[in-house]
């Protein structure tokens, strides 16, 4: 595209695929150089005036490649020099989905048996439970799932130091648009290709064009209920683990009236931790949205607002499948 050089560093064997491609188009050779190795140890003969690269993952900052890219702007980039992208921004909104909701909870059913080849396997089932609901869920799903309109982190490239990466802390507060039970926080990002002539956003949220990046969604075990225009506040910290992701611990909290609440209600919290690391990637699953593109958002949710018995305290409480022409297998 008109560089004078581009030096391309890649730490994996694709390294030695890309130089045969390279030495197998003369033009090409002499505009790249390939550099194996990863870039907080490889040194260049100059620094770049604009750095590109792809360090998205999951949730924008699984696999931490962000903290390589940061590195690699440090050591390699000219000062006030480009960089693509230039911004992340990460989206949260809660969301309702009793399909997903009961999906997971029944996954744990298997270790309700009390005799499985005379094994009771009951003493593992809220440990099972607690498990499924710690792994983020990774797929497309219907933007009208959502029940507040999204607030944002975002992440300036061109200027955050690596270590404040380590720990994310993102404050969550929403205004629900219908009564319905959330089920937890659905997220999203997009990033900025800040040009000089033309900016670019990618983005993977909800009813845009799909991406392998999808979406992702923090299922709490225990929803909480909303009135419409209720304050849902809480709370996102990411922190980082040495496994290449995140920790991820989210809070949310509603008031809730009623007969016995104190004046001004009492606060309804769900809490959750889930590991970045291993998520349940869904696209597979059927997908139970099959509703009337003219259909209002609070329709689809009210609908689906099924009531299912809540877990007591030992989670003894076989959770119903809710009916519906779609089927959700469970595995």
């Amino acid at each position: 595209a008109g560089a004078k050089h581009v030096y391309a560093v890649e730490a994996s064997e694709m390294a030695d695929y890309a130089k045969k491609l390279i030495a197998g188009n003369p033009i090409l050779g002499q505009r790249i150089t390939v550099i194996k190795g990863k870039v907080e140890d490889v040194e260049l003969p100059e620094k770049a005036d604009i750095l590109i690269s792809e360090p998205m993952g999951t949730l924008l900052v699984n696999e931490r490649m962000l903290e390589s890219y940061v590195i690699a702007r440090d050591r390699f980039l000219v000062p006030n020099g480009k960089m693509f992208p230039t911004v992340g921004r990460i989206h949260m909104a809660p969301f309702s989905d009793e399909y997903l909701y009961v999906e997971v909870a029944n996954k744990a059913l298997f270790w309700q048996q009390q005799n499985y080849y005379g094994v009771d396997l009951t003493a593992l089932h809220g440990t099972a439970f607690q498990g499924y609901f710690s792994q983020p869920v990774v797929d497309a799903f219907d933007p009208r799932l959502l029940v507040a309109p999204a607030v944002s982190h975002v992440i300036n490239f061109t200027t955050i130091k690596e270590e404040d990466l380590y720990e994310i802390d993102v404050p969550l507060k929403f205004s629900a648009s219908v009564g319905t039970r959330i089920h937890g926080l659905a997220c999203w990002f997009d990033v900025l290709f800040n040009g000089s002539t033309v900016q670019r956003w990618l983005t993977t949220a909800p009813g845009a064009p799909t991406t392998h990046w999808y979406q992702l969604r923090c299922v709490l075990s225990q929803p909480i209920y909303v009135m419409p225009g209720q304050e849902i506040t809480g709370r996102l910290h990411m922190i980082a683990h040495s496994a290449q992701s995140y920790t991820i611990n989210l809070t949310m909290s509603a008031k809730m009236w009623g007969p016995g609440a104190e004046q001004g209600g009492i606060l309804q919290t769900s809490s959750c931790r889930l590991d970045l690391k291993e998520p349940y990637y869904r696209m597979s699953q059927p997908q139970a949205y099959s509703v009337a593109q003219d259909q209002q958002p609070n329709q689809l949710l009210q609908s689906q607002d099924l009531q299912l018995p809540s877990l007591d305290e030992d989670g003894s409480d076989f959770i119903q499948q809710p009916s519906n022409d779609s089927t959700v297998h469970i595995h």
